[in-house]
């Protein structure tokens, strides 16, 4: 059978996950994907770990010891996630030494309610980047206004950045001067380029499902004919500039430094439409020097049937273009759609997030009650992380 996520790869694209559970890590899931779908990096947010830690038991040892300290609800989210995010750190180093540091990442990212506080993003990526105290690791901060002098800060510290939360053109080139004076800043510090890592993560499917739902409310054919058609149209225009800023001379002189370029990073990419083929956010995004980070489910369908036709970007731009010109043409305002997912974006992750407080705080509560003693299963789960996820 043809390894269509070798072709993939082999395209140029990364294949990571956007997932991560103490199951996944426990029952040897992840390190299964990483040998055997060329799953090369993790991402996580705030719901990803909201589900994790309702959906298993295997918390429940470490959800005991902290009660037992009495740590508050914030520290102990912090101390379960980090945890986790430790251990899938060591899953994927093979991946991160086999690439020179490019691939095998793992993501973090900090308080979503900071999202507009820069100087307390740049607190908070500092101790995490020391909590999980791995080399492979990258916080992730929104591309809000705040965020993008948060961005400068943190890559000055030495520490790898994923930015997340991208779904405009001109946010993206403001995220890459981000990274670029960082970079700069970074290496006038004395910081060894080369070990400093990022990725920007432009969100696909959102963008369909915003302009879609607007589309649909004009009502007119020439407007619903183009349902399916931004979001991939965005991502292509976002490569173009990619592809500019990375062949400047100012780039050119960070890069004969040791550094490594920010890559673009399709997130969001499972569809919301079931009527759009389920690898679309996959084949039309295929462009070397990408990352696309993937739930499971859509790992596995491009694993089945997934069309790896070479790069379906850099020859699109001016289509990509007359489909913009076309979504204003029936009154969709392209400023407004990204304006709404950013402030979504940011407000569904600080719900997630609420989410996971509360779900710590009454497991927190149960397990002080003695209703959270842990399992032999959890227990044999404790040492096994202990030995991958220890400090080093």
């Amino acid at each position: 059978m043809t390894d269509k996520l070798n072709e993939l790869t082999a395209a140029g694209v990364a294949v990571w996950l956007d997932d991560l559970s103490r199951v996944r890590l426990s029952s040897g899931g992840l390190d299964q994907l990483r040998r055997e779908k060329h799953v090369a990096g993790v991402t996580t947010n705030p719901t990803i770990f909201a589900k994790a830690l309702s959906d298993a038991d295997e918390y429940n040892w470490q959800l005991r010891d902290l009660a037992i300290r009495d740590v508050d609800v914030e520290e102990a989210v912090r101390m379960l996630t980090t945890y986790d995010v430790r251990w899938a750190c060591d899953v994927m180093r093979p991946s991160y030494d086999g690439s020179d540091g490019v691939d095998g990442r793992v993501s973090i990212e900090v308080d979503p309610r900071s999202a507009h506080d820069a100087d307390k993003t740049v607190a908070e990526a500092k101790a995490l980047w020391w909590l999980v105290d791995r080399p492979n690791l990258y916080i992730k901060i929104p591309a809000t206004e705040e965020g993008l002098s948060a961005i400068t800060d943190t890559l000055a510290e030495g520490i790898s950045v994923n930015v997340t939360l991208i779904f405009g053109l001109d946010r993206y080139s403001a995220v890459m001067e981000a990274f670029l004076a960082g970079l700069e800043q970074a290496k006038a510090n004395g910081h060894d380029l080369s070990k400093i890592g990022s990725v920007a993560s432009f969100f696909v499917s959102r963008v369909d499902a915003e302009v879609d739902k607007r589309l649909e409310k004009i009502g007119s054919e020439q407007a619903k004919s183009l349902r399916g058609k931004a979001a991939v149209a965005n991502a292509q225009l976002a490569y173009e500039r990619y592809s500019k800023v990375f062949a400047s001379d100012r780039w050119k002189a960070l890069a004969k430094a040791g550094a490594h370029p920010q890559r673009p990073l399709w997130a969001s990419t499972s569809t919301k439409n079931p009527d759009y083929r389920d690898t679309i956010y996959v084949e039309e995004l295929i462009a070397p020097g990408t990352v696309n980070t993937m739930p499971e489910s859509v790992v596995d369908a491009y694993a089945d049937h997934g069309e790896t036709r070479g790069d379906t970007v850099t020859g699109a731009y001016d289509a990509a273009r007359k489909v913009f010109a076309d979504l204003e043409s029936v009154g969709v305002d392209m400023d407004d759609v990204i304006a709404t997912l950013e402030r979504e974006g940011v407000e569904k992750f600080e719900v997630s997030w609420q989410e996971l407080l509360d779900g710590v705080r009454k497991s927190l509560d149960a397990a002080a009650k003695g209703k959270g003693a842990p399992n032999k299963a959890a227990k044999g789960n404790a040492k096994t992380a202990a030995k991958v996820g220890g400090n080093s």
